[in-house]
């Protein structure tokens, strides 16, 4: 579309550059600005634009104009707006949606921008009237429908306006009364609630006084009788066979037409698809109570407004001047447009390109306007956060048939693709302490193990009293917060469980297990030490990515293989997963175009591989969704601009991220009803609402009233006193406004207690995990490390050590043999601590010795296991013996130029330029290396590399 500075009104320069609203009245014909205090006063005899902005997670600026119609406007003031609203488009780069908007029947979308509602007033400019100014008050009467967005509408003062199936306000000099129709809904009442706050609020400074009555009361109290009064005495009301204002749409087919030359022609197309849609020419599309207009992003300004001519004869023509007028550009329809067609490519819905918002811009740059905003602003590099304490105590079931089997500590983080299983985390909230009960299934596990895995964790919520929440994960489509809670996270091939043996023995297909395979290549993947994953891969050369690293073991030979297109930080974590897959043997590197004949040969010989990273779903902009589901059939109605008030305890919502989907359950909901969560989430999944084509395997939480994480209420301005109330929805809200605007509740919140879920007895089954809550960026957590290592690791946690020329004596952890059921921990614990202190045994030079320092080990861990349904545990002591460190001296390097400790980590916000990353600790100086490591440097040289590797992990140095 050509755009010339003469086509756009200057009314319109360098608007929508941020986000928010911005609002014009039409007057003589031109858009002047409203000021921002006067937002949501409408007048009936008037005509506005109005610009919404929305800045998306993507980093773009979307923008949706509505133009309102007072009932008393003038047809010559609509047309006129209606030509505003196609040149404010053009003026934003020809990619808006835009609305018409009549009052008394405005969209949803375009009362969420003014709630709890708007109330026009009467008056108006280019129609002749005056704006009304208040004298003394007037008692009037308002009819309020609609359960998410209320429509209010004035009505005549009178006995006779009442029904049984609407809500009422009557707003007199000194009381505002509801009126609850019999027939009317609890959250009809709740949301009404806030209209007589904004009438009290608006018309009489916040001072006046309150009631609800309900219908069919009689005098039963001085409030009711009191309200009758104000009506000359009760009667009953008649019941009503139509309702006043709704649009029908059953007997109006869909029909399409092509404008040509201002007239819109009857298209015969049966059924419609995308192809029909050309984009030289405008279409109009009549759904009913929408009706759509389509241009092509090849058409001109004025054939765009000879397309909006035409539907305004069209509907004027039919006397539908009621119904929405929806505009929409090609590259840039709405959901519910692309929906109405039989075939629509999800290719086409692709971005374009910014030609049109950049000339746009060009041109009011030469008119010295700021146009930064109208170009697409650069989107904001978060990094993924998990928004869980990472920190808490886990445990992790592995699903056999109608059973669950009690992992112990070391496997908890090694899932096999033919399994299923349950894990239930235990975690300090920010007020009470929060449980997360999930399953994982494998992508070769059977369906009856996903079913009782299902079956399993929902009975371990419904013993919790539902107050724990629920996360469904496929292998494959993992959360971050997944991945977050696990940390170390690898994936083996087969699987362990009976069903799954018996399923490979009836389909003839080998059995095997990642820690049998003879020849076995792991993908790892991640972004720190505390979101890191081994998935292991058939041992072909096929399976190689340049995008990735890889880890190849057979034997005694293990390779490490780096593709060219992986960071340094990719590159570090396969040294910390080779430490969890083969802690005691040394790695030969491979890099990607210089491989070795023994490598090739490992995977079977070379072949093609690709070099594009696997995507993953990314978080986008959430959309919330209220549902009813009946009989096996899911409806679903958008809340636009939604905030925590709109979480209506009688109701179940679904709130997409698209990378997730949350629901969220009402306290009030019926109890049959919450028991199909998860059926609701799949419905929504299948019938794909927002045509985004998500997978089935999209990862599921259920989210229980009053016990909302914080990684759902970030989506929210959260008042976790408002979910933690009691009453329904009305009663809530009623209590909130007579109370002056704040939540009232009786209970604090209570932190809860693990509860045992591993068989019949009832002690308490304790954590499997402890991990100490502290988030202290200084504090070293080395992930999939023996608990010898972390004791070991900790020495460097204190900042006043980290500058001594010494170390300080090291407190080694020693473990007795244990009577639980693994045997084989201490064992491996012991010969670990052995080996890692056996370098630290020489004898100090007392000269440099500073003052002991304790080193203040973690507590021990519990570990249970399950026997015919009986919890048993052990202890593991953990007696200290006090050892000294030796100082060797050494000499650096010559012609190697030293840098300080805090710029060779691999965190560093000043790193040392032109260094071998893989050699970090030679370029510290002789004093601080021994100050770090409690040795000199060729004595640390001598340790074998799997070690070496190990102390600089613990320093952040690899």
């Amino acid at each position: 579309m050509s755009v010339s500075m003469r086509d756009l009104d200057p009314a319109f320069q360098g608007v929508g550059q941020k986000a928010g609203i911005e609002l014009w009245r039409i007057e003589n014909f031109k858009p002047v600005p409203v000021p921002q205090s006067s937002y949501g006063k409408f007048y009936t005899g008037d005509s506005y634009v109005i610009l919404k902005t929305n800045a998306l997670k993507s980093g773009a600026l979307r923008h949706d104009i509505h133009c309102w119609l007072g009932n008393d406007t003038s047809q010559d003031e609509a047309g006129a707006a209606a030509i505003k609203t196609i040149e404010l488009d053009a003026a934003l780069g020809g990619r808006a949606v835009q609305y018409r908007e009549v009052q008394g029947h405005e969209t949803e979308r375009f009362l969420s921008y003014f709630k709890p509602c708007i109330i026009p007033q009467s008056g108006g400019v280019a129609s002749g009237f005056n704006h009304a100014k208040p004298v003394e008050h007037k008692t009037r009467m308002f009819v309020c429908q609609g359960k998410y967005m209320v429509h209010v509408k004035e009505v005549p003062f009178a006995r006779s306006s009442l029904s049984h199936d609407d809500i009422f306000i009557l707003d007199t000099a000194h009381k505002i009364f509801q009126f609850n129709g019999s027939n009317s809904s609890i959250q009809e009442r709740a949301k009404a609630l806030e209209v007589l706050q904004y009438i009290r609020d608006t018309y009489h400074d916040g001072k006046c006084d309150i009631a609800t009555i309900e219908d069919g009361r009689l005098m039963s109290d001085a409030e009711t009788g009191e309200f009758w009064g104000f009506l000359g005495g009760f009667a009953p009301l008649p019941r009503r066979t139509q309702t006043n204002g709704v649009l029908s749409t059953n007997t109006l087919p869909t029909k399409i037409f092509c404008v040509v030359k201002g007239q819109a022609e009857l298209v015969d197309a049966e059924p419609l698809t995308r192809g029909l849609l050309d984009t030289n020419k405008c279409y109009i599309l009549d759904c009913g109570v929408e009706i759509y207009v389509w241009l092509g992003r090849s058409t001109s300004l004025n054939e765009r407004k000879a397309a909006s001519g035409a539907t305004e004869e069209y509907v004027r023509s039919q006397d539908r001047q009621k119904y929405h007028i929806i505009c929409v550009i090609e590259n840039f329809e709405t959901v519910a447009f692309r929906s109405k067609f039989d075939s629509w490519p999800q290719s086409t819905a692709v971005t374009v390109s910014e030609d049109g918002r950049g000339k746009v811009a060009a041109l009011l740059k030469r008119q010295g306007v700021n146009v930064k905003g109208l170009l697409k602003a650069a989107p904001t590099k978060e990094e993924p956060q998990p928004y869980i304490d990472c920190s808490g105590n886990l445990q992790v079931w592995r699903v056999n048939g109608q059973q669950k089997i009690l992992l112990p500590v070391s496997d908890q983080s090694k899932f096999y693709t033919g399994d299923c299983y349950i894990y239930q985390y235990m975690y300090s909230g920010e007020d009470q302490e929060e449980c997360l009960i999930g399953t994982w299934f494998g992508k070769q596990s059977i369906e009856e193990e996903r079913i009782s895995a299902t079956s399993q964790a929902n009975k371990m919520v419904e013993s919790q009293k539902f107050l724990a929440a629920q996360l469904r994960v496929y292998e494959g489509r993992e959360p971050m917060l997944f991945f977050a809670i696990f940390q170390s996270f690898m994936v083996l091939k087969g699987g362990l469980s009976d069903g799954y043996k018996k399923y490979i023995l009836e389909s003839e297909l080998p059995y095997g297990t990642g820690i049998e395979e003879e020849v076995a290549l792991f993908r790892v993947q991640g972004s720190g030490p505390e979101n890191m994953q081994a998935i292991q891969l058939e041992p072909v050369a096929s399976s190689l990515n340049s995008s990735y690293c890889y880890i190849l073991h057979s034997g005694s030979s293990v390779f490490t293989w780096i593709g060219n297109l992986t960071t340094p930080e990719e590159q570090e974590l396969v040294e910390r997963q080779l430490d969890v897959i083969k802690p005691n043997m040394q790695s030969r590197l491979q890099k990607e175009g210089s491989e070795s004949v023994e490598f090739w040969k490992m995977l079977g010989g070379k072949s093609e591989y690709p070099s594009q990273k696997t995507t993953t779903a990314t978080e986008s902009d959430p959309h919330l969704f209220s549902c009813t589901f009946s009989k096996g059939e899911l409806k679903v109605t958008e809340i636009y601009n939604f905030n925590q008030d709109d979480l209506m305890t009688e109701d179940i919502y679904i709130l997409d991220c698209h990378s997730s989907i949350f629901v969220w359950v009402g306290r009030q909901v019926d109890p049959k009803t919450r028991t199909q969560a998860l059926v609701i989430a799949e419905k929504f999944l299948e019938r794909d609402f927002l045509l985004e084509k998500l997978p089935l395997q999209t990862p599921l939480y259920i989210i229980m009233e009053a016990s909302e994480p914080q990684f759902f209420t970030r989506f929210f301005t959260w008042d976790s006193t408002k979910s933690a109330m009691h009453g329904n929805s009305f009663q809530r809200k009623l209590s909130i406004l007579k109370n002056g605007g704040r939540p009232t509740s009786n209970n604090k919140p209570k932190r809860r207690t693990p509860v045992s879920n591993g068989g019949r007895s009832g002690a308490v089954e304790q954590p499997q995990r402890s991990r100490s809550v502290t988030f202290s960026p200084d504090r070293v957590r080395v992930r999939g490390r023996s608990p010898a290592f972390v004791a070991l690791a900790s020495t460097f946690e204190n900042p006043t050590v980290r500058h001594l020329s010494t170390p300080p004596p090291l407190e080694t952890k020693i473990y007795p043999k244990s009577n639980g059921s693994d045997s084989s921990k201490p064992a491996s614990r012991s010969t670990a601590i052995a080996s890692l202190t056996a370098t630290f045994e020489q004898p100090p030079r007392a000269k440099f010795i500073p003052r002991s320092i304790k080193v203040t080990s973690e507590p021990a861990t519990k570990t249970e296991t399950i026997s015919n349904g009986d919890l048993k545990s052990s202890r593991i002591e953990t007696p200290t013996i006090q050892k000294d460190a030796k100082e060797v001296e050494t000499e650096d390097e010559e012609g190697l130029t030293l840098y300080p400790y805090e710029c060779l980590t691999v965190s560093s916000t000043n790193p040392a330029p032109d260094i071998n990353i893989f050699k970090r600790e030679t370029y510290l100086s002789s004093a601080e290396f021994r100050a770090k490591f409690g040795m000199a440097k060729n004595a640390f040289y001598k340790l074998p590399k799997w070690k070496q590797n190990k102390l600089k992990m613990a320093l952040y140095l690899f």
